[in-house]
């Protein structure tokens, strides 16, 4: 049993607009460094095995989104536990059962060194079991959403496209979205953070939250 008077070495999640650690790892499609991406968005997801169903479903619909992903100028990449022969061998069992195959680059992470550094485990965890999350990074590296699920239920591609889309959308127009936004629908403008603006809009109708522009 640890001691509770030792000093933890627990490394904590990360937070949203925290630099995402840097790493170079082996992958599918070579060697590739988190740097790589500098320029591009990038959805980073976390599995905790290889063969597992709920991945293997998640890994075919984004194979299968992968152009909306590109037209959004957001790479994929997906980490797991497992050696890069065993992600090799899922792969090409993917590519013989579904037809499918998958066109982004799967890192083999076996000491958890790239999991514990971004908090997806405790560095005293004896497992993978708690190594499912995905982060979405923008061009200059910053983690910009994280997202967190258990071993027993699949991601939505859908979502995170619609998250991606929401995101950059936000940046370029200095707006908010409103609940169940997606792409062409009309975003919110920044809440007043003065008397004045939030005047200056109620004398316009507009309302303090409630002024709306199209993307």
């Amino acid at each position: 049993m640890q001691d509770p008077s030792a000093p933890s070495t627990a490394v904590p999640p990360l937070r949203l607009n925290a630099l995402a650690p840097d790493f170079t790892a082996r992958t599918t499609m070579g060697e590739r460094s988190l740097s790589d991406y500098r320029g591009r968005w990038l959805v980073l997801m976390s599995h905790p095995a290889d063969f597992t169903p709920v991945c293997t479903s998640e890994f075919v619909a984004l194979a299968r989104q992968a152009e909306a992903f590109a037209a959004l100028d957001c790479d994929l990449m997906a980490l797991s536990v497992d050696s890069l022969y065993a992600h090799i061998a899922w792969l090409a069992d993917i590519d013989r059962r579904y037809g499918v195959r998958i066109p982004f680059p799967v890192i083999e992470d076996p000491s958890m060194v790239i999991g514990t550094a971004y908090g997806m485990v405790d560095a005293d965890s004896p497992d993978s079991a708690t190594v499912r999350a995905t982060f979405v990074i923008d061009p200059d590296g910053i983690v910009r959403a994280i997202s967190w699920y258990p071993m027993t239920v699949g991601r939505s591609v859908e979502e995170l496209l619609r998250l991606v889309t929401a995101l950059q959308t936000t940046d370029r127009e200095q707006a908010s979205t409103p609940a169940g936004w997606t792409a062409g629908a009309p975003l919110l403008e920044p809440a007043a953070v003065t008397l004045d603006e939030a005047l200056a809009a109620e004398a316009g109708g507009q309302g303090w939250y409630t002024r709306e522009r199209k993307s």
